[in-house]
């Protein structure tokens, strides 16, 4: 049977709280509460397999901007069947319908993230996640995580990128820029013959 990805529903609570704490508990991500769990049930998404929850994965908003992924979670066994990259996928799109333009994750696995379109980042850059969650981690001082970030909505181009780019497409060169420069600079020749 296919799996299927699916809002997080109150009979799915006791199974997230598995997940999560259980790699919580090999210090691979920290541990979730019911009453977190409970509380921000409407941001969690679930994977189910023949009706059974073998992953998950929520959203936290940091700011109006920025939305984290966070407790991504795959049930041992069921790991390397793409579940993970369905469920971020899946809350990558759910913050882009929320209208949030940057979707940001902390992890230990960097490759996965960059392999689904994230770009790595430096932790200060994400700033608001690091004073509102960060700083009340035990491993805060000694953080082994990278940050990921994805921008959804479209960014303007750096002066380096725009450096990168073939001459006759370099912005500097647009033919509306410089054409009324030529004109202005255009003499003609006094004769005073």
């Amino acid at each position: 049977m296919p799996i299927t990805l699916r809002p997080a529903q109150d009979g799915d609570v006791e199974t997230i709280l598995e997940l999560v704490n259980q790699y919580a508990a090999e210090n691979l991500m920290l541990p979730r509460t019911e009453a977190s769990v409970r509380a921000s049930l409407a941001d969690w998404l679930v994977a189910a397999e023949n009706g059974a929850v073998i992953g998950c994965g929520s959203l936290v908003p940091l700011t109006e901007t920025l939305v984290e992924i966070r407790s991504l979670a795959i049930a041992q066994g069921q790991q390397g069947k793409g579940v993970g990259g369905q469920i971020v996928l899946t809350l990558v799109e759910m913050a882009r319908q929320r209208g949030y333009p940057q979707v940001c994750a902390l992890t230990l696995r960097e490759n996965f993230f960059t392999r689904l379109g994230f770009e790595l980042v430096d932790r200060w850059s994400i700033s608001p996640k690091v004073w509102q969650a960060c700083i009340y981690c035990p491993k805060f001082h000694r953080c082994d995580e990278v940050a990921v970030l994805m921008n959804l909505a479209p960014q303007p181009a750096t002066a380096e990128q725009e450096a990168q780019k073939p001459p006759a497409w370099n912005s500097l060169l647009r033919y509306g820029e410089w054409r009324p420069l030529l004109l202005a600079y255009q003499r003609k020749p006094n004769r005073e013959d």
